[in-house]
Order: structure tokens, then C-alpha cells, then sequence
């Protein structure tokens, strides 16, 4: 059994939280060190690749919670339709809660990387997968074909990106309820149109 990564996790928290505010590029090394009271060694220990490997792990752990909240979601809703209500209600208050300071973690770092550091662009491929695929099965569900599926499920991830971003500038959650109910109805019009539910 391999010895417990003591600071790891606290590097790879802070990072996700400091890309989120500030920006990949706006957020140094010595930043991620003081947000996660690691000692400066660890983060040479964990990530030898210095900036670019933290921020392939602040991308994968964003896809993992993101991955986690909308499989849980999809698991407890009805349909897709009330699965995006419920994920947008869910972002527009974790974006009150930081008074519209924080922004997409996986967004901010891939806007500044992609696709010139291939870690990074492959870490956000999958986490991108992992949302979109949960969201897909959803509308398969519903019995939305699964070529259409996939097209509606990028179309949602399109959509939150860009609502999130208006959030944080109107400093409101209005534009992620605008973009669910859009989205909500779209489902619905191609479940009924595809014959489903």
C-alpha cells in the first residue's frame, strides 16, 4: 500500500480554487503553495512538472466533481430537462456564495492551455467526456436518439460555459436559469419529437 499523500490534495484544492478566480496564468506557484499551507518541497515532490502538471490535476479533479454532481443529479431527476434546472440552480448559488468571484476551474485553465500543452487539453477531452456522457445517457433516456443526445449534450455544456461567464459579470444567476429553461424546453421538444417520454 503506497504512504498517504499528506499535501497532495491540498495543492491540487487550492489550485482549482485559485484557476477559478484568478486564471491559470494569474496564479503562481508560490500562490497555490500559500493557499495550501503544504511546505514549497511538496509541491516539487508531487508534481515534478511544476505548473502545467498541477494544472492537469486542478483539470481532472474539476472533472471529477463536475462528473459527480451531474451523475448524481441524472440519478435523482426525472428527466434531462430537470436534471440542467437542477445543476443550474445548483451553480447559480455556489456563485452567489462567492459573491460572483469564482468562475469554471476547468474553463479558465483550458482557455490559457489548450491545445499547446497536450496534458492539459487530454485531461480537459475527458473530463468534457465524463459531463457530456452523463448528461447524453440522460437524454438517451428520455428517448432522445444517441447521435442527437450527444449534439444536445455538447449544446448544454456550450451553454453553461457561456452562462457562467455572463454570471460573473452580471453578478446574478439569472443567465444559468435562462440557459436551463432553454434547455429544459429544447429536451422536451426533441424527446416528443423523437417519440420518447
Amino acid at each position: 500500500m503506497p504512504p498517504p499523500q499528506k499535501h497532495r490534495q491540498a495543492i491540487v484544492d487550492a489550485a482549482v480554487r485559485l484557476f477559478r478566480q484568478k486564471g491559470y496564468a494569474a496564479t503562481g506557484l508560490n500562490d497555490v503553495v500559500a493557499a495550501s499551507g503544504a511546505p514549497k518541497g511538496s509541491v516539487y515532490h508531487y508534481f515534478p512538472g511544476g505548473k502545467a502538471e498541477i494544472g492537469k490535476a486542478a483539470v481532472q479533479e474539476a472533472g471529477r466533481r463536475v462528473g459527480e454532481t451531474v451523475r448524481s443529479l441524472a440519478s435523482s431527476s426525472r428527466s434531462a430537462g430537470e436534471l440542467v434546472r437542477r445543476h443550474a440552480e445548483l451553480l447559480a448559488g455556489w456563485m452567489a456564495q462567492s459573491d460572483y468571484r469564482d468562475g469554471a476551474p476547468m474553463t479558465t485553465v483550458l482557455l490559457e492551455t489548450a491545445p499547446w500543452d497536450a496534458a492539459i487539453t487530454s485531461a480537459g477531452l475527458e473530463a468534457l467526456g465524463a459531463w457530456s456522457g452523463a448528461i447524453t445517457e440522460k437524454l438517451i433516456g428520455d428517448g432522445i436518439e444517441a447521435s442527437r443526445a450527444e449534439r444536445l449534450a455538447s449544446l448544454t455544456i456550450s451553454s453553461f460555459e457561456g452562462a457562467l461567464i455572463q454570471a460573473r459579470v452580471q453578478q446574478s444567476g439569472s443567465p444559468l436559469n435562462i440557459a436551463a429553461e432553454e434547455l429544459e424546453q429544447l429536451f422536451a421538444i426533441s424527446s416528443q419529437m423523437a417519440g420518447g417520454v
